[in-house]
């Protein structure tokens, strides 16, 4: 059983940054490729951003591109998002989720996910 604990969500004014972290329990934590996932009140779960198990990969959603970056240490067993330049419609419940296979930015593959922490930004 893996589980994974976010942090760093909160309030921020529409231009602002916050820094999401993603701290994850596995021992095999460097053979999961892990994912943020968001959701909205009243929408469906939606991909955000991936990183492959070494990190040397991500991709990202057009919705977030240029302005999201994801990252890992994989030493710290921790998964990072910063977000950048953050616009009223990135409110949200943001999740992180852990798979062990390769990337993916289906939810439904991922078999591990956080509790979730909110992100609200203001206009």
């Amino acid at each position: 059983q893996v589980v994974l604990v976010e942090s760093g969500g909160g309030l921020v004014q529409a231009g602002g940054s916050l820094r999401l972290s993603c701290a994850s329990s596995a021992r095999t934590f460097s053979r999961n490729t892990m994912g943020w996932f968001r959701q909205a009140p009243g929408k469906e779960r939606e991909f955000v951003s991936m990183i492959s198990r070494s990190g040397a990969s991500t991709n990202y959603a057009d919705s977030v591109k240029a302005r999201f970056t994801i990252s890992r240490d994989n030493i710290k067993n921790t998964v990072y998002l910063q977000m950048d330049s953050l616009k009223p419609e990135d409110t949200a419940v943001y999740y992180c989720a852990a798979r062990t296979g390769p990337m993916s930015n289906i939810a439904h593959d991922y078999e591990y996910w956080g509790q979730g922490t909110q992100v609200t930004v203001s206009s």
